[in-house]
């Protein structure tokens, strides 16, 4: 089991500065990977903080840790644009990247621009715009002419350092759990203020249901004062991501969390 530290980007992490102090004390702490929520503060309610620029600067001030979002809501991207996003991501912090994706659970986000709400158009574009990304990374000439995206003949330079950036597959309904068999590992959405949504489990259940083995990930989103990692591992887990937000405490109980040594 690998553990990491999952930052809201909203009120106190926000700001960028605070999101490397986190993410420095991870890495002093024995941590192994910070992710970052990606959301528009469901249209702006509390502030909410940029996460490429977040983690771009949290890339810089380590050397370890594993960087991510948990996840990007692919259906308000322009692949393109997200694609080279991750790929310079990948660059800077020397191909610490692991991309995580889902369709986006605010409507909010996507229906107060002018985006599609419908979860069925969201669900092709995020399909769609994964495999335009994958096309991109590889370094190859791309062509592409689908339902909702046009590439014709484009070489994305540089491409990513890793030769396949991993992407997780964010969300616990069947079809998120069809599509994170597609690609590398789960992000399982367990986190909730009242306590954990899956049980060990649950997740033991809708690991049979991805049924791949190797190197697939499997990583609970969660918080350790609601549920044990120990469980979520000897159910498949892979992965611990301790979720951090404003509820959790203040900043310095917050720092103190993470000084401490994932494991205990």
């Amino acid at each position: 089991m690998r553990y990491g530290i999952c930052l809201a980007n909203i009120g106190t992490y926000s700001d960028p500065r605070v999101g490397v102090r986190v993410a420095e004390a991870a890495e002093a702490g024995g941590w192994d990977g910070v992710f970052m929520w990606d959301h528009l503060a469901f249209v702006w309610g509390p502030p909410s903080g940029d996460p490429w620029i977040t983690l771009a600067a949290i890339a810089s001030a380590t050397s370890r840790v594993r960087v991510g979002t948990a996840v990007t809501p692919v259906a308000r991207r322009r692949p393109h644009v997200l694609a080279h996003e991750v790929a310079t991501l990948d660059a800077l912090s020397g191909g610490r990247v692991i991309f995580g994706a889902g369709l986006g659970g605010s409507e909010s986000e996507f229906g107060k621009f002018g985006e599609p709400t419908d979860a069925r158009v969201r669900a092709a574009l995020l399909d769609e715009g994964l495999d335009v990304m994958r096309q991109l990374w590889s370094g190859a000439e791309v062509t592409h002419h689908g339902e909702h995206f046009t590439v014709d003949g484009v070489t994305l330079a540089p491409a990513p350092v890793q030769e396949r950036v991993p992407v997780w597959i964010g969300g616990n309904r069947p079809a998120s759990l069809r599509r994170a068999a597609r690609w590398d590992g789960w992000l399982a959405d367990s986190a909730d203020p009242t306590g954990m949504r899956l049980s060990p489990d649950d997740v033991a259940r809708s690991i049979e249901r991805i049924a791949r083995g190797g190197d697939f990930d499997v990583a609970v989103l969660g918080q350790s004062d609601r549920g044990d990692p120990a469980e979520y591992e000897r159910a498949g887990a892979t992965w611990w991501l301790e979720n951090i937000h404003d509820m959790r405490g203040s900043l310095d109980e917050v720092l103190r969390l993470v000084h401490a040594a994932p494991r205990a």
